[in-house]
């Protein structure tokens, strides 16, 4: 079944935007970040698990990719070639999110990126107020979802800035490898800024171990450091190293699809349970 444009008049039935101080009303969408500078850590694989499997919980979720290279839309059955609006329109101001948004047979939303998104970062840059752009067009779909989960670009450019602005919270995909230490203690630096200028009220749900292969000394070792090395949660169960996620992509399905009894597909399910409880 091919991906579906949302039409403008379908209802939102409940939920909430934020106001013009940014606070959130009392009930509606919580907008959760995924983002590590760092490439290949498994970020758009979480993004699309961990929605597709809070979809099959019952709740209403909207993916946003921020990546030029566009691998979440790719990844969920959407050719980025053939996309005519996607969240450069969203950006530059040219489309609203609700124009752009396509349906997915994962029974998620999903607002899609192009190579287009590369420029959007150069026309944001003299623009007063840039990093606010992607919470104020997000206020307009805020009733129609439970969850929004943006997917970050790998890099702490403007984009980054606006998902950071944006959310309520951000979770930290992390390679259990020593290297990946160093893309983390930079984006919490990055974090702490926003918190202080731009978004006050964003938390930190911890770091979501991935690429987890148990049967190393060495991937035990940075799992059992990471969360004391930067005094924050780390999200359970670790996501195992498998071949299923690779090939997911290729049929357009996230693994929870692809291999629905397979160790990843049921851990992605129990980091979504256990995010639920938070929402």
């Amino acid at each position: 079944m091919a991906p579906r444009t949302r039409t403008s008049d379908q209802p939102a039935t409940r939920g909430h935007t934020r106001d013009a101080t940014g606070d959130p009303h009392t009930a509606g969408a919580t907008t959760i970040a995924l983002a590590n500078q760092k490439g290949g850590v498994a970020k758009t694989t979480s993004v699309a698990s961990i929605g597709a499997a809070l979809s099959e919980l019952g709740q209403r979720v909207l993916l946003v990719d921020l990546d030029p290279q566009a691998c979440l839309t790719f990844s969920l059955g959407v050719d980025p070639d053939t996309v005519e609006r996607s969240v450069h329109d969203v950006l530059t101001g040219s489309a609203e999110v609700g124009d752009v948004v396509v349906t997915c047979e994962e029974g998620v939303d999903l607002v899609p990126s192009t190579i287009d998104l590369a420029a959007a970062e150069a026309m944001l840059l003299p623009r007063p107020g840039r990093e606010y752009v992607l919470r104020s067009a997000l206020e307009g779909v805020g009733a129609a979802y439970d969850v929004v989960l943006l997917d970050c670009s790998p890099s702490l450019g403007v984009l980054t800035l606006n998902a950071l602005t944006a959310a309520d919270a951000l979770i930290i995909p992390m390679p259990c490898e020593m290297l990946s230490h160093r893309g983390v203690g930079q984006l919490l630096d990055t974090v702490a800024d926003v918190q202080k200028i731009l978004n006050k009220d964003l938390e930190v749900w911890g770091i979501l171990p991935t690429l987890f292969d148990g049967r190393s000394n060495h991937a035990r070792e940075v799992l059992a450091d990471v969360g004391e090395r930067y005094d924050l949660p780390v999200l359970e169960p670790p996501i195992p190293k498998t071949v299923r996620f690779a090939e997911a992509p290729a049929v357009g399905r996230s693994i929870l699809a692809t291999a629905r009894t397979s160790k990843g597909a049921q851990a992605y399910r129990d980091v979504a349970a256990s995010l639920l409880a938070r929402l």
